[in-house]
This record gives C-alpha cells, structure tokens and sequence, in this order.
C-alpha cells in the first residue's frame, strides 16, 4: 500500500451562510471550533443543508489520492448508526480500503458544519463524536507497516486517547507525513506539535498562517531559516503566492494557478496534499509534486466540497 491515512472519520455537511452569521454566532473565519452535540444541533437547525458528504482532513487527501489511481487505505472511528454507515460506503465507493471494523458506540459518528461565506471561505464547526474516541486499539499496526507512508492529521490531538494512538501508528510506521490543520490546533498544542515537525515527521504540511504561528515567526523569512535547520520536508501553502517546499538547504517554489472561478476553499489543503504525496510516492521530483498539489488544490477551489468527481 502506498499511503495509509489516519484521522477524524467525520461527515461534513455543507451550507452556505452571510458573514453576520459567522459573528452572530461568536465563530472566527477560516478556522475550526470544536462544539458539543447540543450546540451543533442548535447552529444546524437554523441552516439550509447543500450537500454532505464523507469527509475529515486526511480522508479527503486519501479520496484524493486513490482518484489518482494510488492504492491507498484510512483508519478512522465511527459508529454503526446511520451516518457512519453513509461514511464507509462513501470510501469504498471512492477504492479506499477502510482498516476499522464499526460497532455501536455510545457516542455518534462525529459531524462538521461547513459554513461557506460570500468571500468562498470557509468556517467549520466540528462535533466529533465518536471519531474523538480513537484509541491504540483501533490501530491496524499491520496495516500501518504496509504502508510507504503514514499520513495524519493535526486534528487528531484535540482529545487524550487519539495521542496513543499517534504514537503507536508513528512507532510503527516507515515514513510520516502530517498537516499541522489549523491555526487553532497549533495555538493549542504548540509544544507537542513543534516536537514532531522537529524529531518525528518526515514531511509537514502546512500553510504559512499555520507554520509562522508555529514558531511564533514575525515574517516569512523566518519561516524558512527554521525549516532549513530542522533537516526535514517542510511543504507550505501560501494562497495566492503559491507553494513553497523547504528540504535542507533546497527552497523549491511553485506559483499558483492565475484566473480561477473560487467557490469553495474547503478541502484546498486536503488536495493540495493529495497531489504532493501522489508525485512523492510516484517518484516525481519535488518541484513535480508541488504542480501536481497545486493543480489539485486548483481544482477543488472551483467546486462546492471537498471531493472531485473524478
């Protein structure tokens, strides 16, 4: 298997929402919040449902990854109720082997609110449910060896049980691949996640909001200082700038696609990442991946979701 992700099994349900319902609702633009199943219920009712669909950072790049024609597989949680039933039936629709075997939890399959604003970006709203619950026991560690990269998610730190299971999965893998997320999960664990982009993964992904957060950088400039010392892969989105990787003493730029009709930046980073690893595993070179994440990441932006119809 080329690549095995593991992350927040979660389907997302897209609506589309004026920016005073972004501040009415005390929500941060562009970011994640992480709210319980009441007031979840409570953001939902007041909403026109576009389209839902199987989603979580590091499933959509899987997705991503198998429509490239990659045999790739996803360790995720869910529940044996109604929505996670759709979830499974969504990946293996999509040709991804799903390494976990559902049972009834006492806690649903998790959800995210993605509101999309007038300006195409989007706000998420997250219940994670069960998929919160992952524990070193739903970690396939055959399934982890087999593959030529783990790939994971800083999402995935927002509970205590999913860190054993990162650091079983870690332990047990060839080469690690992780996207630091959002700017929320780096602000709240800061420490755990500058250790792993120094000591542990192979390849970071991340945009520049994120990674300058990170070290807690003044400019860009300092960004790439610091990635030249870690002595690892380093991949950066910067929006319209386009794309930088950072291996050593190698800065290798990518500029982005020009004239795009954006409707939906949700999942820009997920895809991105898709295209990148999809170059990485097919031996491409690094410049030949990061055009191949960004014509991905072109794409997505010009669709309502996170998935292409490949």
């Amino acid at each position: 298997m080329k690549i095995l992700g593991i992350g927040n099994a979660i389907v997302d349900v897209i609506c589309k929402v004026e920016d005073k319902f972004i501040k009415q609702n005390n929500l941060t633009k562009s970011t994640m919040k992480l709210v319980d199943e009441v007031e979840f219920k409570k953001l939902l009712s007041t909403l026109k449902i576009e389209e839902t669909v199987s989603g979580g950072s590091v499933a959509n790049s899987i997705v991503g990854l198998s429509q490239l024609g990659n045999n790739v597989g996803f360790i995720g949680k869910i529940s044996d109720d109604d929505l996670g039933n759709k979830y499974e039936q969504g990946l293996k629709k999509e040709n991804v082997k799903f390494f976990y075997s559902k049972k009834k939890e006492v806690v649903p399959t998790g959800t995210c609110l993605i509101l999309i604003t007038p300006d195409s970006e989007r706000t998420m709203v997250t219940f994670l449910g069960t998929a919160g619950k992952i524990n070193e026991n739903d970690i396939d560690v055959e399934a982890v060896k087999q593959s030529e990269i783990l790939f994971l998610e800083g999402y995935l730190w927002d509970e205590g049980e999913p860190k054993k299971a990162f650091d079983k999965a870690i332990k047990n893998s060839n080469k690690i691949a992780m996207s630091l997320s959002d700017l929320f999960c780096v602000e709240r664990h800061k420490t755990h996640f500058l250790d792993l982009v120094k000591n542990k993964l192979d390849i970071t992904f991340a945009n520049e909001q994120e990674i300058m957060s990170l070290i807690n950088a003044k400019n860009f400039e300092e960004v790439i200082d610091f990635s030249k010392t870690v002595n690892r892969l380093i991949v950066i989105t910067r929006g319209e700038k386009g794309a930088v990787a950072i291996n050593q003493d190698k800065i290798i730029e990518c500029s982005s696609k020009k004239n795009l009709k954006i409707k939906d930046l949700t999942g820009a980073g997920d895809l991105f990442a898709s295209g990148f690893l999809h170059g990485l595993v097919n031996l491409k070179s690094i410049k030949e991946s990061l055009q191949k994440g960004t014509e991905m990441s072109s794409k997505i932006i010009q669709i309502i979701g996170a998935r292409l119809n490949i």
